[in-house]
């Protein structure tokens, strides 16, 4: 699954290039705050490989209910991307994507 390049922003962590996205509305469940706010990571240079997606426990900024959320910020990202790279994931190789749920845990700063 490769990344849509548009509404994704780059991002280097101990230095390679990764493209993170954030979808802009929240799906219906995301909405209704059923389920968290999420992101996915790829290689800059190498779209199609395995995808990370991460799990926060926030809530998504634009959810109906009103609910406080919190933005995901780059050095959020770069946390994860190391977690996600510590736990096994290979984003140079193809396959399925790999879930990193980090809802347990306060949210990423």
């Amino acid at each position: 699954m490769a990344l849509n390049k548009r509404g994704s922003r780059p991002i280097v962590v101990d230095g390679k290039g990764y493209r993170w996205f954030v979808r802009r509305k929240p799906t219906y469940s995301q909405g209704l705050t059923w389920s968290p706010l999420s992101f996915a990571v790829e290689r800059t240079d190498l779209p199609g490989c395995a995808t990370l997606v991460v799990r926060l426990a926030s809530p998504h900024p634009g959810n109906w209910m009103n609910a406080p959320a919190s933005p995901v910020l780059p050095s959020g990202v770069a946390s994860a991307i190391r977690q996600a790279l510590d736990l096994g994931w290979q984003p140079d190789h193809p396959g399925s994507p790999f879930m990193l749920n980090l809802g347990d845990e306060d949210q990423l700063s």
